[in-house]
């Protein structure tokens, strides 16, 4: 690959100023600079803080070695075989430390060399179809640039003299809002088809346009995420979905043919119904509002909003023809999750509290309410709440319910959640019963143990 002029912007041309900037990520690039090594902020906080937005991480590119980091920091961890990263861990954060990558060798036959304590990994590898399934080929900070994939998250910011280094059209996609691939979309979505969902991610969270032939690529390479492992993809849907734009992103993978890659049993449910996808969209953007007010929603919450109603229609069918309800949820949410976990790797906890909100809308629904103080001190209470909240925009026979419960909870606000979407509400606080247990022994003031012991509560 061909050195590359980038284009330098001075700090009098840029908003970024140290004080953006984590204290912790100028320490490790201050270390690194002392030690002759080249050090950069990279990738997507350059990008944020070039927005004005406050970055999640900053993420730092180096000359260095993986194996010289982590001499150089008693705080490294090496994680990663598909990229071999450096994770610094400090107090209140993570700095991750990535070696700058070179060009691929000419051969995709696999490369491998000693890590140094008598094991190997895979310096670069390719599948068939052209997947990378490892690359630690070290380069310089021009081939790492142009090796990453899109021009807003190929800036770098050098802290030495504060300046922004540009080795694409990254500055000027900023400038016009644009998500480009550097170098040609299919191969670059083929490299690495999580790429699709991160185009989305960005154009979602960031109110951003996917350019033409980048959006072309994703939607003809939809079908590949198939073959991304189900933990990775697990990781991104997070990120989709649970960060404020649920909705934006869920309505750019509809129509780029990605959801129904992701979640291959929503398309049919969808299909039957023309009004189920607005649905879905006003719920997800009534999760979004919360999110805007501090209050997030939980991975389980998310599923619930979107597969709900489908699971139900499917717990309720079973029914019909004899199986108790509970029963037949349980059944039904256990195949849901099986079917889900094929290419979303959704934990077994996320599966069980998606379980229990489905199970307990029959209870919130029920008119008249039958304990409703134990089934409000229920845990995943609050969580249920919240879909019988969504349920009601569509379903006016939910409202009066919904109306019954917000009365309850009005008339007795020990029990309400400050956090609603996030987790379970306070409840009363259980009574410690006083005195020993029973049969330990004489009690000290005399008797047998348990005659003097005040009654239960």
């Amino acid at each position: 690959m061909n050195v590359v002029e980038p284009r330098v912007i001075s700090r009098k041309e840029h908003r970024i100023s140290h004080r953006q900037i984590s204290p912790n990520a100028l320490r490790t690039l201050y270390r690194l600079h002392a030690h002759g090594f080249i050090a950069y902020l990279v990738g997507g906080c350059v990008r944020d803080l070039l927005l004005g937005r406050t970055p999640k991480d900053f993420d730092i590119g180096t000359n260095a070695t993986p194996g010289q980091i982590k001499r150089l920091f008693r705080n490294c961890r090496l994680i990663g075989r598909r990229f071999r990263l450096a994770h610094l861990h400090f107090q209140d954060e993570i700095v991750e430390v990535s070696t700058f990558r070179g060009a691929a060798p000419a051969s995709d036959e696999g490369e491998a060399e000693e890590t140094g304590h008598g094991s190997r990994f895979v310096r670069h590898l390719k599948d068939e179809a052209g997947m990378v399934l490892a690359d630690n080929v070290f380069g310089t900070p021009e081939q790492d640039a142009l090796r990453r994939d899109f021009t807003i998250n190929a800036l770098a910011y050098d802290s030495a003299d504060s300046s922004v280094i540009d080795y694409s059209t990254g500055l000027t996609d900023l400038k016009d809002r644009l998500i480009r691939t550097i170098g040609d979309p299919r191969v670059r979505f083929t490299e690495d088809p999580v790429r699709m969902l991160r185009a989305v991610r960005f154009a979602a969270s960031h109110d951003l346009v996917i350019e033409r032939s980048a959006w072309e690529g994703l939607c003809e390479l939809a079908p590949t995420i198939a073959r991304v492992s189900p933990s990775r993809v697990y990781e991104e849907v997070q990120k989709l979905f649970l960060a404020g734009s649920a909705r934006p992103a869920f309505t750019l993978l509809e129509k780029g043919s990605l959801l129904t890659a992701l979640f291959p049993a929503l398309g049919p449910w969808l299909d039957a119904d023309d009004r189920r996808l607005a649905l879905i969209e006003a719920s997800l953007g009534r999760l979004d509002e919360a999110y805007r007010e501090g209050v997030p929603a939980s991975l389980a919450l998310f599923l619930a909003a979107v597969f709900g109603s489908g699971v139900e229609e499917a717990a309720l069918a079973l029914h019909r023809e004899g199986v108790p309800y509970q029963q037949a949820m349980e059944a039904v949410c256990s195949a849901f999750t099986k079917d889900l976990c094929k290419t979303v790797a959704i934990p077994g906890r996320v599966a069980l509290r998606l379980r229990a909100v489905l199970a307990l809308q029959a209870s919130l629904r029920r008119l008249p309410t039958r304990r409703p103080a134990s089934v409000a001190a229920r845990p995943e209470f609050a969580e249920a709440l919240v879909c019988l909240r969504l349920s009601a925009q569509s379903a006016p026979e939910h409202r009066a319910a919904l109306e019954w419960w917000e009365g309850f909870l009005a008339g007795n606000p020990e029990m309400t959640s400050p956090a609603p979407l996030a987790g379970a509400p306070a409840g009363k606080k259980r009574r410690k019963r006083r005195g020993g247990r029973r049969g330990r022994g004489r009690r000290r003031t005399g008797g047998p143990a348990g005659q003097n012991a005040p009654s239960e509560p």
